[in-house]
């Protein structure tokens, strides 16, 4: 089956270019291939049972003649005009014909050693090359064909002009050599369909694996099973944004390959804290990165994992840090509470969060300071256990008035470790 696979792929390399036009896709080509290859194989057939025949004094071998005079011309033809329905309307119609006619003047069935039952090609070729419903079509007619000729052979021939051993030797070769033409026929259909699977298989592997890039796992196992519109509420969890500080007057100076490569590899290693963290990154927007938390798996941790992610971002960029060679300053803000979640879009699906806590995050990262990360109260009553905050006052932001904002400092070492000079307490409420 190996050597077999081999020849047919080396075969169908060949034949690909015959008839082959500059805009053929992948599939016509190998239809085209295909359906040269099977009219070849046929060649020499025909010319064994045309010199058979006449051996015997049977005109009827002319047949087998004209069968492949008709084959090479119309394959001729092909390499000119690139008409692949012309020829295989050719190809179909002549060996449709030829071997069953040939039956009606020697005798029928017997004595022509089956000899019609090749026409049974022309169904098969239909049902490859045209689909089941002209494949129905033409195995009714090659049907009609064959069973009429035999009749009509056996009514108006019965005596066989052909010795008993003849006509048994013909339907041996008949049966078997026939029967190998049409595996070869049906093994070039299983290996185009299993290269097409294959191929699908591949895709869908890849658009998978471009779906999971887009969107979080559990939303894209979502989408798959039922694509329907996802909108979902969580009542409790944190968002994040970042922005890089003064990036647009930098950005002047440098070509579009170095803007591009500089984000890449700052956000590409705030992906990699994200995923370390189990956190879901939501979207960058130009130079300002998007991370969330408690979406869309629900953690009672959330603003805990967004702190902790928070200040490994700013050391990242500290000159010691891992992006630290790329001079830059974060200036980050964190909310946390209600929001929104669903997949928006047709053709670009983007995952995105909505709600007063995403916009009051956003606003704690445009009025915030470089290299600080600035909290609300509702994120600093979360983590104040863990987590070292400062007291920072009240922030005039747009459409919400005076917020109380705090800086989020470090991480506690320890749950009785004294809290740090700068640590301010809040005003009470």
């Amino acid at each position: 089956m190996t050597s077999l696979r081999r020849f047919l792929d080396s075969a169908l390399a060949r034949l690909a270019e015959v008839g082959a036009g500059p805009y053929d896709d992948e599939e016509t080509r190998l239809q085209k291939a295909v359906l040269v290859l099977i009219a070849i194989v046929i060649l020499p057939i025909s010319a064994i049972w045309a010199v058979l025949y006449l051996a015997l004094g049977a005109w009827t071998g002319w047949v087998a003649v004209v069968y492949a005079v008709i084959s090479v011309a119309s394959i001729a033809s092909f390499t000119r005009n690139r008409d692949f329905q012309l020829l295989l309307n050719i190809q179909l119609a002549d060996i449709a014909l030829s071997p069953t006619l040939s039956m009606i003047p020697i005798g029928g069935f017997l004595p022509t050693g089956g000899v019609g039952i090749w026409g049974i090609l022309a169904p098969l070729g239909a049902l490859v090359f045209r689909g089941a419903d002209a494949g129905v079509r033409w195995f009714i007619a090659w049907l009609v064909l064959f069973l009429g000729s035999g009749l009509a052979g056996t009514v108006l021939s019965p005596a066989s002009p052909f010795p008993e051993w003849f006509s048994s030797l013909m339907l041996a070769l008949n049966i078997s050599v026939g029967g190998t033409v049409v595996f070869t026929l049906l093994a070039l259909f299983a290996k185009q369909r299993q290269d097409a699977l294959v191929g699908l298989r591949s895709a869908q592997a890849r658009a998978e694996n471009l779906l999971l890039n887009i969107l979080p796992g559990s939303i894209a196992e979502r989408l798959k099973d039922s694509p329907q519109t996802i909108a979902d509420d969580f009542p409790a969890a944190s968002v994040l944004f970042a922005d890089v500080v003064d990036f647009t007057p930098r950005s002047t100076d440098l070509t579009a390959a170095e803007v591009v490569g500089l984000l890449d590899r700052l956000f590409g290693h705030f992906d990699e804290l994200a995923d370390r963290y189990g956190l879901e990154k939501i979207k960058t927007i130009g130079d300002a990165y998007m991370v969330a938390a408690g979406v869309p798996g629900p953690r009672p941790d959330h603003a805990h994992a967004l702190a902790a992610l928070a200040l490994d971002m700013v050391a990242a960029t500290r000159s010691d840090g891992a992006v630290g060679d790329l001079d830059l300053a974060l200036r980050i803000g964190i909310n946390s509470g209600p929001v929104v979640a669903g997949v928006i879009g047709r053709k670009r699906l983007l995952y995105d969060l909505w709600g007063d806590a995403v916009n009051t995050a956003s606003r704690m990262e445009s009025h915030g300071t470089a290299d600080r990360i600035q909290i609300t109260r509702a994120t600093y009553e979360l983590i104040n256990d863990e987590f070292v905050c400062e007291y920072r006052g009240t922030v005039d932001v747009k459409g919400k008035g005076q917020v109380e904002t705090w800086y989020l400092i470090a991480r506690r070492q320890r749950a009785n470790e004294p809290v740090v000079a700068r640590e301010m307490k809040a005003p009470a409420r």
